[in-house]
């Protein structure tokens, strides 16, 4: 345990170090200083704006920077559904895989457009090396620049004045992922790589087993180019169907360390490049500080559960739950690995979150229905917070008689429509979507282990996963059904869109407003009693809207598991 404990220091204390440069780096990125990497990726970047002509020059409202994103991922999203669909007859699939039906084409195709990862297939047997690179990697980079860049026309927001423009999305685009997404993806990919992750084009290999008497499949790939942006661009999807437990994804104890680390750097990063944007660095800290306390909670939490709560085995107490977890791994690492995954909402995992024990899994779950927030995808978890400092703000206003101010921005009736959009959407959509699975007559077959509570544990989960922009599951239930696939395709896609655009409205809104002189009246929103007040707003939104959800789910699984 106390190695654990060890490693877990280690890590808060490396992410906090280098949180910081590369949140300033960020900063410089959007705020179009020069950088080291300017003389390298500047003629690409003019090439692509001469390609786009006068469209990436204008200044953008609300309305044509929510279009612009709108109908891009749009083409993106029929172009992997169309690639999807005829792989068979495309090169790069040496496999011979088939193409995939609609409803699996649709559900994954929303499912990396909206930057979930949600998977309902096994990646070795279903997608074709071509897809898997042209389509999902294409998407697990353009996605996560989407949500960066809807974050600085948010900041933009409160940084300007008397203006009704928040930027362009193509320029913000094209920024974040050559100057940002693809060197770290280069880094990420050259330092598990040389650990023994695939990067090949070869075929799947036959091997002999060790016994010597029977032969396994291999299956190969280019995948330690695609594991490095799935995990940087807190996407998730794994090119196996295994995730980062599969040993060619994930090979040791470095490569693991190497991939947890790249979940969450970029979120914690960009709490600095808000501090540093909005000429508040303690802004950001309180930020940072705010979603650090409630992962610490969390990991904690888990490591405990895992560690403490294992089964018991003829009326003996196993020492630590290892039911679906890798040894190499161990308790440590798979607690660790599990908190970050489903706070950033990222989705791959090193272990199965399905064999965690009930509180564990109820933790797991829990912090993706706060809305993806503790650090949460890149860009949507800092705007998802900023939505919540934004309610914070607002009823401390409204608790001492003041008009609400915000970074010297009043906070009015329109600005609250807006926050209570990006607040309330997920989990309405999680709640609605869970009951409707749980009401279809089919939906016992859709089970493969599990009874009593924790089944619907696994249908809570599923659709807290999708609707919360996360995609790791609890693996007894079967996503791969048309209604499945239908119903978690739809909301995906809701659930990523309408906060996107009630994001950039929200901004559109702060920046046309004038600057409110700071008064000693002013309430301070970097300050522990305010970092406590926004904690508070949270658990409680998050406890009223899941604990009767919760309740029947994981809390009677750990209480019947206790007779």
């Amino acid at each position: 345990m106390s190695f654990i404990l060890i490693e877990d220091i280690f890590f808060v204390f490396l992410l906090s170090l280098l949180a910081v440069p590369i949140g300033s780096y960020i900063y410089k990125i959007m705020n179009n200083q020069k950088v080291f990497l300017t003389k390298v990726f500047s003629p690409v970047e003019r090439l692509i704006y001469n390609v786009l002509g006068e469209s990436a020059k204008e200044e953008m409202n609300a309305k044509k920077y929510s279009l612009s994103i709108l109908i891009f991922s749009l083409i993106g999203l029929l172009f992997l559904i169309l690639i999807q669909m005829i792989q068979s007859v495309l090169p790069l699939n040496p496999e011979q895989i088939k193409g995939v039906n609609f409803s699996l084409a649709f559900n994954t195709a929303a499912s990396f457009v909206s930057n979930t990862n949600w998977q309902a297939y096994s990646g070795q047997d279903t997608l074709s090396y071509l897809t898997q690179m042209l389509g999902l990697t294409t998407q697990n980079f353009v996605s996560a620049s989407t949500g960066i860049a809807v974050l600085f026309a948010l900041i933009r927001g409160f940084i300007l004045k008397n203006k009704n423009t928040i930027g362009n999305f193509w320029v913000d685009l094209t920024k974040v992922t050559l100057y940002i997404l693809i060197p770290l993806s280069l880094v990420v990919s050259i330092a598990i790589a040389s650990q023994g992750v695939v990067q090949t084009f070869s075929s799947y290999k036959q091997v002999t087993t060790l016994e010597g008497q029977n032969t396994e499949t291999v299956p190969l790939g280019p995948a330690a180019s695609q594991i490095a942006i799935k995990q940087l661009g807190t996407n998730g999807g794994g090119f196996f169907g295994a995730n980062s437990s599969y040993p060619l994804e994930n090979p040791n104890s470095f490569s693991n360390f190497v991939q947890v680390f790249s979940i969450i750097i970029i979120p914690a990063a960009l709490c600095f490049t808000f501090g540093k944007a909005v000429k508040s660095q303690k802004q950001g800290i309180a930020v940072y500080v705010a979603m650090l306390i409630l992962l610490i909670i969390s990991i904690s939490v888990i490591t405990l559960c895992e560690k403490y709560q294992g089964p018991a085995y003829n009326g003996v107490v196993a020492s630590g739950n290892m039911e679906g977890k890798e040894v190499l791994n161990g308790i440590g690492d798979s607690s660790l690995w599990g908190a970050v995954t489903t706070a950033v909402s990222n989705g791959s995992v090193n272990s199965m979150h399905d064999s965690f024990t009930p509180i564990s899994g109820m933790i797991l779950m829990f912090q993706m229905q706060l809305g993806e927030i503790i650090f949460g995808g890149v860009g949507s978890g800092l705007y998802g917070m900023i939505a919540f400092i934004l309610l914070t703000v607002f009823i401390a206003g409204l608790m001492v008689g003041r008009t609400p101010e915000f970074l010297e921005k009043k906070i009015e009736p329109y600005d609250m429509k807006m926050v209570c959009l990006v607040i309330i959407t997920p989990p309405l959509l999680t709640l609605l979507s869970t009951a409707w699975a749980v009401m279809m007559p089919q939906v016992n077959s859709w089970f493969t282990t599990n009874i009593g509570a924790h089944r619907f544990s696994e249908v809570l989960y599923s659709f807290t996963s999708m609707a919360n922009n996360n995609g790791s599951a609890f693996a007894g239930f079967n996503g791969n059904t048309v209604f499945t696939n239908v119903l978690g395709g739809i909301v995906m896609l809701l659930v990523r869109f309408i906060p996107i655009v009630a994001v950039l409205y929200l901004a559109q809104n702060l920046a046309s407003k004038k600057s409110v002189a700071t008064s000693e009246g002013t309430l301070s929103t970097s300050n522990s009693l305010f970092i406590g007040l926004l904690l508070f707003i949270i658990l409680i939104i998050g406890a009223l809207s899941f604990l009767p959800a919760l309740s029947l789910g994981p809390l009677a699984d750990f209480f019947t598991s206790m007779k």
